[in-house]
């Protein structure tokens, strides 16, 4: 039986309340975490979905939310030059490097990845692996409300709390004294380097037994740390849109 206009009509403003609703919560929530500090993330919430699929119930993540005046210098700007050489100026995306992964993908090579901290931020806190258009179109809204809502060094403060440094291992705090017995104070400039180094894959790619790859990683970022400037261009991260 043919549904009545007013069923549809009450139908529309039901699902309008209800998207209303879902963007009010998002919002709130991201403003919130602009001061309070992430009790956990999505990924690690998958994390132990997985070892709980796979029937480990010791799985552990090691994470301990570390202030950003209590890390090191050199960890901020390694994984700005490993991640995002563009993230103090960027508003969120860095088309330019979109335009290059594109291009990259219409000659048949491997998508690269084009991901800022911000998006990266978006991600972990919020969202889950994948390339689906729903998952990408959920992270652009989410990083704009982050770069409209935190100022740049909030995002590198919440970043360095999240990614994923190895297994289980999230955090300079939870992966300065894991891999380096130090404090995320202390990291030095090549201790820095080679954590960066393993974030495309931390799963896969291990600070204590670093391969080749990441070894030649490392020596390319601490490279790229100096080319930007140093404790300059962290000055300028912490100076950029400040609220």
């Amino acid at each position: 039986m043919a549904q009545s206009p007013g069923f549809w009509r009450r139908l529309r403003r039901a699902l309008l309340w209800c998207a209303a609703g879902a963007v009010a919560a998002s919002a709130l929530s991201v403003a919130v975490l602009r001061w309070v500090p992430p009790l956990t993330s999505a990924f690690m919430v998958a994390s132990y979905l997985e070892a709980w699929r796979d029937r480990d119930f010791h799985y552990r993540a090691d994470y301990r939310w570390t202030p950003y005046a209590a890390i090191s210098r050199h960890a901020k700007l390694a994984v700005i030059a490993s991640e995002d050489q563009k993230f103090a100026f960027h508003p969120g995306f860095d088309f330019e490097a979109i335009d290059q992964a594109l291009a990259a993908r219409e000659r048949g090579k491997r998508l690269r990845g084009a991901s800022t901290i911000s998006q990266q931020v978006a991600k972990n806190l919020f969202l889950w692996g994948g390339q689906s258009f729903v998952r990408k179109g959920l992270e652009a809204y989410l990083t704009l409300l982050i770069e409209a809502l935190w100022p740049k060094q909030r995002i590198l403060e919440v970043y360095l709390n999240v990614a994923e440094f190895g297994p289980g291992i999230y955090g300079v705090g939870a992966a300065a004294p894991r891999y380096f017995h130090e404090k995320p104070a202390q990291l030095t400039q090549s201790q820095s380097a080679i954590l960066a180094a393993v974030l495309p894959s931390p799963r896969h790619l291990h600070v204590d037994r670093p391969s080749g790859y990441v070894l030649r990683r490392q020596e390319w970022i601490i490279d790229q740390m100096n080319t930007l400037g140093g404790a300059d261009y962290i000055r300028s991260v912490e100076h950029r849109g400040e609220r």
